[in-house]
């Protein structure tokens, strides 16, 4: 029993050019397709680093709940003289 394997023409073609090139048939090229897409998963990428700026913020911004209540208890959302967008 023959199953058929429905291959996007962007495999299909790499998988022709593996046929031409080395001499594989249609298993061959798509097992060694598979393996190389299997390996590429295994790259190493740079740790994640945050950047950070000074954006001039006189007050904490790490709990934004203290930061809104402060701003809501200050006459025009003034905190320390920074202005709230008004």
């Amino acid at each position: 029993m023959r199953t058929t394997i429905t291959v996007a023409d962007d495999v299909a073609a790499e998988m022709e050019r593996l046929r031409r090139e080395h001499g594989l048939g249609p298993s061959e090229a798509l097992n060694l397709l598979a393996r190389r897409g299997m390996a590429g998963g295994k790259t190493r990428h740079e740790p994640y680093r945050h950047r950070t700026a000074d954006v001039g913020v006189r007050i904490g911004v790490s709990n934004i709940g203290e930061v809104l209540d402060q701003l809501d208890d200050e006459p025009n959302g003034i905190v320390d003289g920074d202005v709230r967008d008004q």
